[in-house]
Parts: C-alpha cells; sequence; structure tokens
C-alpha cells in the first residue's frame, strides 16, 4: 500500500469496528472494495483468469475479511493483510478452475507464516451466522465461501443459473452485514 495515511485510517476503522463500531466497519468496506476490485483485476491479468473471476473474489475476500476480522494483529499495517488475502482466494479461484498457477515464494511467504486454521469457536459463529440465513442463501455462502466450490458448480447444484447465485450470494453478504451491523449496535 502505498499511501501511508490511507492505511493508517483503514487500520484505524478497523481498529474501531473490532470494537464494535458498526459506522466504522461500513466506512472501512466501503473504502477498501474498490482497492479490492483493482488488486483483484490485477491479480486475474497477472494470472491469465478472466477478468469476470475478479468480483467473485471481491466478494470472497469480503467475506473472508469479515469472518477473519478478529486474526488481523493491530500492531501491523491492515494492506498487506488484505493483499495476503484478496492473493489467497484468488489462488483459491484458479485452483478450483482446474489452472496450474506458479506464485514466486517472495508473493505468499507473509502468508505462510500466518496461522488461519478456523476454531471450534470460529465454526460454531459461522454456523449460528449461517443459521440466520435461508436457503438457497444459506447454502451458497457455505458452498461459495466457506468450502470454496465455483459459482459454475454452486450453480448447477442448486439448479440455478449463475447470475442468480451471484445475486444470490450478494444480498445473503448483505443480509449478514445488517446482521453484524445490528449485533454491533446492540453491543455498542
Amino acid at each position: 500500500m502505498k499511501n501511508l495515511a490511507r492505511e493508517e485510517e483503514w487500520a484505524s476503522w478497523m481498529r474501531s469496528a473490532m470494537a464494535g463500531d458498526s459506522k466504522a466497519y461500513h466506512k472501512l468496506l466501503n473504502a477498501i472494495t474498490p482497492y479490492i476490485r483493482v488488486m483483484a483485476r490485477k491479480r486475474c491479468e497477472q494470472f491469465g483468469a478472466p477478468a469476470s473471476e475478479a468480483e467473485d473474489v471481491v466478494q470472497e475476500v469480503l467475506l473472508a475479511i469479515h469472518l477473519k476480522r478478529g486474526t488481523w494483529d493491530i500492531a501491523r499495517p491492515l494492506g498487506p493483510w488484505i493483499s495476503a488475502i484478496v492473493r489467497n482466494k484468488l489462488i483459491d479461484s484458479l485452483r478450483r478452475r482446474g489452472r496450474n498457477i506458479n506464485v514466486p515464494l517472495e508473493d505468499v511467504i507473509a502468508s505462510l507464516e500466518s496461522d488461519e486454521r478456523v476454531s471450534v469457536s470460529d465454526r460454531i459463529d459461522i454456523e449460528r451466522i449461517l443459521g440466520r440465513l435461508k436457503d438457497p442463501q444459506r447454502t451458497i455462502v457455505r458452498s461459495i465461501s466457506i468450502e470454496g466450490v465455483s459459482v459454475r458448480q454452486t450453480a448447477e447444484q442448486l439448479k440455478m443459473t449463475e447470475v442468480a447465485v451471484r445475486v444470490s450470494l450478494h444480498r445473503a453478504l448483505k443480509a449478514l452485514a445488517a446482521f453484524y451491523s445490528e449485533r454491533a449496535n446492540e453491543n455498542g
């Protein structure tokens, strides 16, 4: 991340969001989404993935940030943490498509040091949050964002169009964000 002031502002919003400030969380998500989108498009181009793949990566990254925000070390910059998530989600996406990719070790060394195992309490939280969604949204979020199944495969499994799956995923993520906001307002 080149802009130090922006990095500090985002990190401040993330710390506030982690403390339960839903307004700071919405500011953060609104600010980082274009950044994530640009980064996802560049990575797709770099690895020869279709540009249409970038938006799926953006949605998966936003969900990962939401679910894994507690793993961010508040003493470290936020930009590299987000960049690692974008890179990892793109690699996951390409892997699901069956592409062979070669990623230089320098690009992933930071993520090799992180502990991305999901704890039992995180799994319980995920299931509780997913329980607030109705099918097929619950199935779509679980399939795409947690199990790593492609939009195409999920659409085939549910006998839906890919567009319908994407719309449903978007609405589900919006509903989860609203739930998070309600919970943060109740706690704060």
